[in-house]
């Protein structure tokens, strides 16, 4: 079979399978199938699995879930995991499940559309997806192998999953080695892509990294050595202490923490920064990918860089949808500028104004946002009828090209004032 298929040709790929599944249930060998898959099936069914069974075994009422999971280890990650994996936005085609270590459903997260899907398979909170309570499946086969595991449609045993693809792999704690629960991505046949697996391999790292900390995963910022030895980045090191400000006039972008100190952004994270200052009500990661990548824009980059950029700052970036926090709402540099602004204080604000918003940024999203900026403090300062604060907002790089206020200044100060001939004959050139 030509697994290339899978990807470029997921509908031909998913009958050749199905074809292949009905011949084995029938006691027909087929190459198609690999041994360890029919070896599942065969257990499955001697644990009195069918084919065309529709129901898995619950273990748990919903509401009783909730009680488990308050308890559970994998709680302490589970922000993490949906910050780099999740998708529930009405458009979300893909369904994000945590179980514990005997297959039990305990989280999910999609859009209404995709979770009503996994409704209808009893794909939910206290499903026992193991091999016994439901056959053959990603999340039983991750139990079994001790590894990620992928399947496709008519990989699985039961026929009512065969128009689902789905990527497991097992949490382990870094410490015991012990099997704490598995990661599961599932969704329609064309949500299947090559990058899944690697994405879900890479967030049991991310878990199994904060699992390791001193602090058991429950502050992205712990400091304790993980398994392997290595040591968190120094910028997730940081998010213990409160966040102070942002930095985001000019081209060094940086936070600034409540104890002095100060950490670089790098200028991606920085515009993604700049769009949550802007916007009290947040950002879906589709609407970021959009602004900032255009038509290439992925949301599960943005994901990825927002598990950065709440490691780096904890509780004061918000998601569903990402927003800064209370306590970091309006403390950027740039937000300065437009509450003094607000507050009519024209002079302390052009006082603020030190350079242009992320001034290396090329990003058209952010340009919107700097030419924004300047519209309201060259509004303003001309509107103030003041010559001295005139002159100095011509003397920027941000004002040096408002012709508005070259004129305004002109009318202050008289056609022949030195000032006035200076400054127009610069906007001449």
């Amino acid at each position: 079979m030509d697994h290339g298929l899978k990807f470029s040709d997921p509908a031909t790929y998913a009958r050749t399978l199905r074809r292949a599944h009905e011949l084995v249930i029938a006691g027909v060998q087929r190459p198609e199938i690999p041994t360890r898959l029919v070896d599942s099936w065969h257990r499955s069914m001697a644990l009195g699995i069918s084919p065309d069974q529709h129901s898995p075994r619950h273990l748990h009422e919903v509401s009783e879930v909730l009680e488990i999971r308050r308890e559970h280890r994998l709680q302490q990650v589970m922000p993490a995991l949906q910050d780099l994996l999740a998708d529930d936005s009405r458009s979300g085609r893909h369904l994000l499940v945590l179980t514990d270590a005997g297959g039990e459903v305990l989280w999910r997260v999609g859009s209404p559309e995709v979770l009503r899907r996994a409704d209808q398979l009893e794909f939910l909170e206290g499903a026992d997806w193991s091999e016994a309570g439901i056959g053959t499946n990603a999340i039983s086969e991750a139990l079994v192998t001790g590894g990620p595991v992928q399947l496709f449609s008519a990989e699985h045993l039961v026929r009512t999953h065969h128009e689902w693809a789905c990527t497991a792999a097992p949490i382990t704690d870094p410490h015991t080695g012990r099997v704490l629960g598995v990661l599961d991505v599932s969704g329609p046949l064309d949500t299947i892509s090559a990058d899944t697996l690697r994405m879900v391999r890479c967030a049991v790292r991310v878990a199994e990294t904060l699992l390791g900390t001193s602090d058991g995963g429950t502050s992205p910022g712990g400091s304790a050595p993980v398994r392997g030895g290595r040591q968190p980045a120094p910028s997730v090191a940081r998010s213990a202490t409160a966040v102070a400000s942002l930095e985001l006039l000019g081209d060094k972008a940086a936070v600034v923490f409540e104890d002095g100190g100060r950490t670089a952004l790098t200028l991606r994270r920085a515009e993604i920064l700049a769009l949550l200052d802007s916007r009290s009500q947040g950002w879906s990661a589709e609407e970021l990918a959009y602004e900032l990548h255009g038509d290439s824009g992925t949301p599960q980059a943005i994901r990825t860089e927002m598990f950065r950029v709440r490691s780096l700052l904890g509780g004061a970036v918000e998601s569903n949808p990402y927003r800064l926090g209370a306590a970091l709402a309006g403390r950027s540099d740039s937000g300065r500028v437009l509450r003094l602004l607000h507050g009519g204080r024209v002079a302390d604000a052009l006082d603020a104004y030190r350079a242009p918003l992320l001034s290396r940024s090329g990003s058209l999203a952010v340009q919107l946002l700097r030419d924004r900026l300047d519209l309201a403090v060259g509004s303003a300062v001309r509107a103030a009828g003041d010559a001295a604060l005139l002159v100095r907002w011509l003397s920027t790089d941000m004002g040096a090209a408002d012709p508005l206020a070259v004129e305004a200044l002109g009318r202050l100060v008289g056609p022949g004032d030195a000032r006035y001939l200076a400054f127009r004959a610069a906007a001449v050139v």
